[in-house]
């Protein structure tokens, strides 16, 4: 099918008919629920027909000149949010901050300003005419969909999506835009390896074997730009194994197996990713922005012993470093690194996708004022646990957009 209409551009009459099948087939599915696969195989028949551009525009302005990433919060009270929870009616609740009773907005007012060039905003119609009869995959877990969360919100204030696909857990997700024939997904898989599940949260990771659903996806050509991520899901205890053999393990202090370090699993991990991506046939021409890790915030606990974030500002340089000395961020910092030099790893290998860094780990430490902690769920539904690993929505995490907007550029 992908080759049936090889140079044909969508008209906006092949528009309606793309929106009235794919109407058609969510209220299908809604009375008849499908497997998580089959929705994206119908999807391709539908509108997947378009042909790649294989190359990314060069850099504009002075970005080649400028680490994007490399920087510092500054204050900026001359723009708003790029959307609020009036304005974006797909604010997960447990993102949505203000309706939870967080009543201070100073943390929606720093911008992220690169040691040397300017951080635009992202531009909504720029961004559609790069993505236009393109189709773009958030690759990973719930911190990978807040991302996707984030962009659905600001994209939303231009045209308004169709919420085309959710799997039976409300996890993997799609979305389209007819008007630019742009579909948006979330394939969700913890660990990005697959992951077999024991009792209790604790998993069997075989960190030569990717999970399937993304794979599946990736390997039959349904996806051209991915944002591949994963990271939190590492730091509790699981089983590791290579060949079916089992290795070790994390965090699990039992004494006839090698305790590995979080860095180590996540770099298998993302070594066996990339490698996928990288032999896959289909996958030529696709582009793949690896995010690196998101760090949490925190302060006096863990997730599940009383650990809160109520910082009201970012933290400057010298604070971060100062956490990196004192608590997990050492660790995650050391996520980081090994997510840069597996990035660096396959974009040597000639002739394949295109790889690029999202190293959004350092800003991110910046940021302990921007979680939810607290205000994450209705106080009489609380679970008595505080949410520092996501970020409220709107907040920093739309930075993370702009980003995304000046790499594609």
């Amino acid at each position: 099918m992908r080759d049936v209409q090889e140079n044909t551009k969508i008209s906006g009459l092949a528009s309606l008919v793309v929106y009235s099948i794919l109407f058609t087939y969510t209220l299908f599915n809604i009375l008849s629920p499908s497997s998580p696969l089959s929705v994206f195989t119908i999807a391709k028949t539908l509108h997947y027909n378009y042909p790649r551009y294989h190359l990314i525009h060069p850099p504009k302005g002075n970005y080649g000149k400028c680490d994007l990433f490399k920087g510092k919060w500054v204050e900026d009270h001359t723009k708003n949010p790029p959307y609020t929870n009036a304005t974006c009616s797909t604010i997960p609740i447990s993102k949505d901050c203000f309706l939870h009773g967080r009543n201070d907005k100073e943390f929606l007012y720093w911008k992220w300003k690169p040691d040397k060039c300017e951080l635009p905003r992202f531009e909504p119609k720029t961004f559609f005419q790069i993505m236009r009869d393109k189709r773009l995959a958030f690759i990973g877990d719930s911190v990978a969909r807040n991302q996707m969360e984030s962009l659905l919100c600001i994209l939303s204030q231009e045209e308004a999506p169709i919420d085309v696909y959710k799997d039976a857990k409300d996890r993997s997700r799609t979305w389209f835009f007819p008007r630019n024939n742009f579909t948006l997904m979330v394939l969700w898989t913890r660990f990005l390896v697959k992951g077999v599940e024991r009792e209790g949260g604790v998993y069997d990771l075989h960190l030569d074997q990717v999970d399937e659903i993304w794979g599946y996806n990736v390997n039959q050509g349904l996806v051209d730009y991915a944002i591949v991520s994963s990271a939190q899901w590492y730091f509790r205890k699981n089983y590791l194994f290579q060949g079916g053999k089992l290795i070790g393990c994390l965090y699990c202090n039992e004494s006839n197996l090698t305790q590995f370090k979080v860095s180590f699993a996540i770099g298998k991990a993302f070594q066996t990713a990339l490698s996928y991506i990288n032999s896959c046939q289909e996958c030529k021409g696709m582009v793949t922005l690896v995010r690196t890790i998101s760090p949490t915030h925190f302060e006096n606990g863990t997730w599940n012993t009383g650990g809160h974030c109520e910082r009201l500002k970012p933290y400057n340089k010298t604070q971060v470093v100062n956490t990196l000395v004192s608590s997990k961020n050492n660790d995650e910092w050391d996520v980081r690194g090994v997510q840069m030099e597996e990035i660096e790893k396959a974009t040597k290998k000639e002739g394949q996708p295109i790889f690029r860094a999202m190293d959004i780990t350092m800003a991110m430490l910046m940021r302990p004022d921007a979680h939810p902690g607290s205000y994450w769920r209705d106080k009489k539904k609380k679970k008595g646990f505080n949410d520092c690993v996501h970020w409220c929505m709107p907040g920093p995490i739309d930075v993370w957009n702009d980003l995304l907007l000046a790499l594609l550029l």
